[in-house]
């Protein structure tokens, strides 16, 4: 019994994993002699913050292992290993910057050292204003 209840959870886990991940699976564009564009993760955002879209994707896409509080415990957070990031902790808080939290939202955690459990999301790249209010509620959930 108690197996059938892991796989369960596994499965659950994996499922919310590929619920969580949102790829548009566009080839890479060729590249050119220019620069390329700064992305959100490594750029600061000095616009308006689209509060209610971020709200909107933490819901779809980070509250299912993140929980809707930030505290990591979510409901698919049971079968997973490492367990997500308590966002309420105040030694993180301090210790992480506005920089990481971009960099991590949109390239996932394995981009930045971290567990690779965490999905990417490519398409909020171009989205800044999504990916600060993103920032702005883990920052909330901190205190």
């Amino acid at each position: 019994m108690k197996t059938h209840h892991l796989a369960v959870a596994v499965a659950l886990a994996t499922t919310f994993a590929l619920a969580c991940s949102k790829s548009d699976n566009k080839a890479p564009t060729p590249t050119s002699n220019r620069e390329p564009e700064p992305s959100s993760a490594t750029t600061p955002y000095s616009g308006k913050v689209d509060m209610d879209k971020a709200q909107v994707i933490f819901n779809e896409r980070c509250a299912a292992c993140h929980g809707t509080e930030g505290k990591g415990n979510g409901p698919a957070s049971a079968a997973l290993n490492p367990k997500p990031r308590n966002y309420s902790d105040k030694a993180w808080q301090s210790a992480v910057t506005d920089e990481q939290l971009r960099k991590t939202i949109t390239m996932g955690g394995a981009a930045v050292g971290k567990s690779p459990i965490m999905p990417a999301s490519p398409d909020l790249d171009d989205k800044p204003e999504i990916v600060e209010g993103l920032v702005k509620m883990v920052r909330k959930f901190g205190g």
